[in-house]
């Protein structure tokens, strides 16, 4: 079905996807929640909380997410707010899972970075800050948590300049922190947005406003922070760069609000600021050059996910409309292989929860129930020409191997386990010689536990893991059959040549007695992180 121009580009303009990256513990899936409770996707903070008085986020939909009370997958969540249509894509803050956060930005255009007023710039935000740089997508500061004791805040830019390399303008200022935090001050509207604490942070903060130089301020704010706050704002007039929307749009500012996501304030101030500063979809690179967002239909899968629903116990490809106008049961061609699909399982994606979407445009995430037939960076589009450039893998640097506690339930294991690999849990690795057990590869060993318990809740399976002494693994270029055996010689779910080593002694040692060998950190064919 074909729609005017007009409808095209003005769905396009309304439509704003980002992603939000943080270090643990800044307060990310807070700030999720709250973002949702007034874009009204959700009524009342704590309107999420589990039974027997477990309290977690919409977006965290997995058990041991909703256990430990951190997100390890990414979810979609879709709401309006201010006439615009809002893709909030949560990403993984724990570090294990850079590699899902790292594909769930490519389907992003732009990021809110949340920092902890107390610690600043962390080490985790500088690695994923980093991603957004190497991408070219404009970033967002939310410095989080000016309830509690804070650094000050002219330090807590200059840190994220220093680190970041990148200009810090502040379009709010705080007031206090820790217990005397009164407020912000709104540098554009020139308005004191004064800080109310709720009960349990339940409901939207009470605002009331005031400028500079109005005579109540004393009394809001008491004297001294009023006084101090006055003195704040003159040296940032004369010492901070005005924000300046292009420099923000090119990745090389970033603007910078303060507040408490626990207590919702500074929340939505953030989020009309945000409808208005960040950018609408863009073009998207592909082998054909860019590709414009008013293109004809094409997606791209950036994630798999099984076992979503109870209900469905099915696979959920998360597609990113690039271009054009996707409508549910129309013909495209998946060009990796170039197989004709009808995309009428199409749904739309709030956590786990989901319903048919009958249309979506360039921005957009849609959820297609996957037959088996998907890859991660594969694309859909009525051009059977289209691809990208290969989405990047992270190099594993942990290695385990398993036992079936059971071994009637190996068939269940290997369906598990092919699944949960697919979307990137783990990678596998088959031993070339002797029995064909698995090895498991991860980024860090929180990804091993995750595996473990997912196999136990979704599909009756329990393991015991057992952590390696392998530390290295290298893929070959070249014939692995000269290649001496005192490392572990095993295969990837490709079948290609892969070496496992328990050191970096081992692997130079290998390298230089096989010169016309290369030993690679990733394939070949693949981007490295």
């Amino acid at each position: 079905m074909t729609i005017p121009t007009a409808q095209l580009d003005h769905e396009i303009a309304r439509r704003r996807t980002f992603a939000i990256i943080s270090h643990p513990d800044a307060g990310k899936t807070t700030i999720t929640e709250k973002l949702l409770l007034y874009g009204g996707a959700i009524q009342e903070a704590g309107s999420v909380t589990a039974k027997e008085g477990r309290s977690h986020t919409r977006s965290d939909w997995m058990s041991i997410e909703q256990q430990r009370g951190i997100s390890i997958s990414s979810s979609a969540l879709t709401f309006e707010y201010a006439g615009r249509h809002i893709n909030l894509l949560d990403t993984p803050g724990h570090q294990d899972f850079s590699e899902d956060t790292y594909r769930t930005l490519t389907a992003a255009d732009s990021a809110l970075m949340v920092l902890d007023a107390a610690r600043g710039v962390q080490s985790q935000t500088e690695k994923l800050f980093a991603v957004c740089r190497n991408r070219g997508i404009p970033i967002l500061t939310f410095v989080n948590k000016m309830d509690r004791p804070a650094l000050d805040p002219f330090e807590l830019l200059a840190q994220v300049e220093n680190t970041l390399r990148i200009t810090a303008v502040p379009l709010t200022w705080p007031i206090g922190d820790g217990p005397d935090f009164k407020g912000v001050y709104d540098l554009q509207t020139e308005q004191v947005l004064v800080f109310e604490r709720t009960s349990g942070g339940k409901h939207r903060a009470p605002v009331q406003t005031a400028g500079l130089t109005d005579p109540q301020l004393e009394a809001l704010v008491g004297p001294d922070l009023a006084a101090k706050l006055r003195e704040d704002v003159e040296l940032i007039q004369g010492a901070v760069p005005e924000f300046d929307a292009g420099a923000f749009l090119a990745g090389d500012l970033t603007p910078v609000f303060f507040g408490s996501a626990m207590n919702n304030f500074g929340v939505e101030h953030f989020l009309k600021n945000f409808v208005e500063l960040a950018p609408p979809p863009g073009p998207v690179e592909t082998n054909l050059g860019q590709r414009a967002p008013d293109a004809p239909f094409a997606g791209f899968i950036f994630k798999l996910q099984a076992n979503m629903s109870r209900a469905h116990r099915d696979r959920t490809a998360y597609m990113r409309v690039m271009s054009g106008h996707f409508t549910r049961g129309m013909d495209v061609t998946h060009t990796r292989t170039g197989r004709k699909l009808r995309l009428s399982q199409a749904h739309s994606l709030f956590a786990q929860d989901r319903e048919k979407v009958e249309e979506a445009y360039p921005g957009d995430i849609v959820g297609l129930v996957n037959p088996g037939v998907f890859q991660i960076g594969d694309v859909v589009s009525v051009d059977p020409k289209v691809t990208l450039p290969s989405f990047p893998r992270f190099t594993p640097e942990t290695f385990a191997t398993l036992s079936l506690k059971d071994v009637g339930k190996r068939k269940a294991f290997i369906k598990g386990l092919t699944q949960l690999a697919e979307e990137g849990v783990v990678q596998v690795f088959y031993p070339t010689d002797g029995a064909r057990e698995p090895y498991l590869g991860a980024v860090g060993p929180l990804q091993f536990e995750v595996f473990q318990a997912r196999l136990q809740e979704e599909y009756g399976v329990d393991v015991d893991l057992h952590v390696t002494g392998y530390q290295l693994v290298r893929w070959l270029a070249g014939d692995p059959g000269s290649v001496a055996r005192f490392a572990r010689h095993v295969e990837d779910d490709q079948g290609r040549p892969v070496m496992l080593f328990r050191s970096r002694y081992d692997l130079e040692y290998t390298q230089e007695q096989h010169p016309d060998i290369e030993f690679l950190p990733l394939p070949r064919d693949l981007t490295r992180v």
